[in-house]
């Protein structure tokens, strides 16, 4: 889902295209206006999580503004198939909770964010644009609650295969390098600046390893470097 088709790639000059969905059309509403104001094509918005699903694979977003509070079926699991069904689409779920049990279970389903619903007009706008290139965005507060549970789920043991230990795949040193400074938490932006190379190059880097990895999200590719303890930690 990311902007365009095939012939016709999304340019860097073209408007991110963004879905709202929450289940209140006042709010709903306002959050859509607020974002075509920025620059934002609101191509789609959603009042429940069955339409949410439906409207989102035909819109084809490259951001879903989510609520996780929804009927007909919860944000959790419309951002689960979604990002199940194209791993390119990034999730900003925006919540009233700021419950640990709700951050962490919308990281798990495949969100990129967390914004709570108190955040400013400015400070959404801005989210979006970060999620959009990768960037884990979150209310203050709350990425270091993420990045301890990645750090907790990697101190589980793996479940059983039944098959013999797996070819370890071979990463390039520059995706190693990057999967090191992905599983500290930094975002694509401070890789970027820190191996003095572009935020696309960072993001092809990940997109790579991900595929070398047969991984689908940020969250299974946290883990599987802090398993291997590339985290530092």
């Amino acid at each position: 889902m990311t902007g365009g088709t095939a012939d016709q790639p999304r340019t860097e000059e073209d408007p991110l295209k963004v879905m709202v969905v929450d289940d209140h059309p006042m709010w709903r509403d306002a959050v859509a206006r607020d974002l075509e104001a920025a620059g934002f094509d609101v191509v789609a918005t959603a009042g429940d999580g069955e339409q949410a699903v439906r409207r989102a694979l035909a819109a084809a977003p490259d951001v879903l503004v989510l609520d996780l509070n929804l009927p007909a079926k919860p944000g959790v699991q419309v951002c689960k198939e979604l990002v199940g069904a194209d791993p390119s689409l990034r999730v900003l779920v925006l919540s009233a909770s700021g419950e640990h049990a709700d951050v962490l279970e919308a990281v798990k389903s495949g969100a990129t964010g967390y914004l709570l619903k108190s955040a400013s007009a400015e400070e959404l706008t801005d989210a979006v644009r970060r999620t959009a290139v990768g960037d884990p965005v979150f209310t203050p507060g709350l990425a270091g609650l993420v990045l301890g549970e990645y750090r907790r789920l990697a101190s589980e043991p793996a479940p059983a295969t039944g098959t013999d230990e797996p070819r370890v795949p071979q990463l390039t040193d520059r995706e190693t390098e990057v999967l090191r400074l992905v599983a500290k938490g930094l975002s694509y932006k401070q890789i970027a600046e820190r191996l003095v190379i572009s935020h696309r190059t960072v993001q092809n880097h990940v997109q790579n390893t991900l595929g070398k990895l047969q991984l689908h999200n940020r969250v299974e590719l946290v883990r599987y470097a802090i398993e291997r303890g590339l985290d530092g930690a």
